[in-house]
């Protein structure tokens, strides 16, 4: 994923977009594409701010977190379900997330969820 570019480079822009150059001519003389400099004007005049906003995050383990009780309350009720009846069962009281969402939910607790063996392996046959 890129970055957004140096502040500096918005404040001389900007600059000369309020010296009277159009975003375009702006754009050209400081090697920006035009929709850039359009973006940035944009965004001052409907926010006072033309700072780059935050890229990337996970914007969806908050909703995951809200329900938290009551994934771990169904989780302790039957502690040897799976991820994916653990999804059915959540989408049964209205909460619809992903395998792989739940599995991001239990790593950030430390929580495995990995089967294990009943029984020690042999060390003459191998066991699966």
């Amino acid at each position: 994923m890129g970055h957004g570019l140096s502040m500096d480079l918005r404040v001389r822009l900007l600059a000369a977009v309020d010296g009277g150059l159009s975003c375009r001519a702006a754009a050209a003389r400081f090697g920006v594409a035009p929709s850039t400099a359009i973006r940035w004007h944009a965004q001052r005049r409907a926010t006072g701010d033309f700072a780059p906003r935050p890229q990337g995050g996970d914007m969806r383990s908050r909703r995951v977190e809200e329900r938290s009780a009551d994934i771990l309350a169904l989780w302790e009720a039957r502690k040897d379900i799976s991820l994916e009846e653990l999804r059915i069962a959540l989408a049964e009281v209205g909460l619809t997330v992903s395998v792989a969402g739940l599995h991001r939910f239990f790593v950030r607790r430390g929580m495995t969820r990995k089967k294990r063996l009943a029984m020690l392996s042999s060390r003459t046959v191998p066991t699966s």
